[in-house]
Order: structure tokens, then sequence, then C-alpha cells
């Protein structure tokens, strides 16, 4: 997995993500959550419509990301989401919890 951190205002970055979120990503993934939270970053959004596949390992890191940020009064939300991922949330349930958004500015503004 590849990643780009775009920093926005109020308290807001970008991670762009590219390629697979599986076992061997996970924990970098985590990583930069954790560091981008740490820096005062709110609202974490994470861009998903370079990856090509997500695994349990993937989705665990994810929802530990959303919990780390609503931990800090914050909120991590999904854009750009292809259909792997959204069926993905949805054969979980976890898609009333991670509430994917169309675009990164939708995801912004979260509505």
């Amino acid at each position: 997995m590849d990643s780009k951190i775009e920093r926005g205002t109020d308290g807001l970055a970008i991670l762009h993500l590219t390629g697979r979120l599986d076992l061997a990503s996970a924990s970098n993934f985590k990583g930069q959550v954790t560091k981008l939270l740490e820096d005062g970053v709110s609202v974490v959004i994470l861009y998903l419509a370079e990856v090509s596949f997500v695994d349990s390992s993937g989705l665990g890191a994810i929802v530990g990301g959303l919990k780390a940020a609503r931990q800090r009064g914050g909120d991590l939300r999904l854009a750009g989401a292809q259909e792997q991922m959204l069926s993905l949330l949805e054969l979980t349930t976890l898609i009333s919890v991670l509430r994917p958004y169309a675009t990164i500015e939708e995801a912004a503004a979260g509505h």
C-alpha cells in the first residue's frame, strides 16, 4: 500500500491510499493515522478510490483508527470507496458506523 497525506484546514487531513490494505500494510496504516491524530488532526478522511483490496486486517485497522479519532473528539471518514469496500461494509454491518461518502468534499462537510 502506498499513501499520501494532504493537510487541510481546521484540523482536517486526507490520507490518500493506493493498493491493498491488508495484513502486510495494516500496521503502517494504523501508525499513519495515530501520527496524524497526535499532530492535532481531528478529522481524518481516507480516500479509497485507488484501494484495490481490503481484508479483515485492513478493516480492523480502519475501525481502530475510527475509535482512536473518536476518543480524541474527532472522526475518521471514508471517501471514494470502491465496490469491494462498500460490500465489505454492508456485509459486516459497519456501514452504519463507517458511513462512506462519494467524494472528499462530502466527507469534509460530514453530510
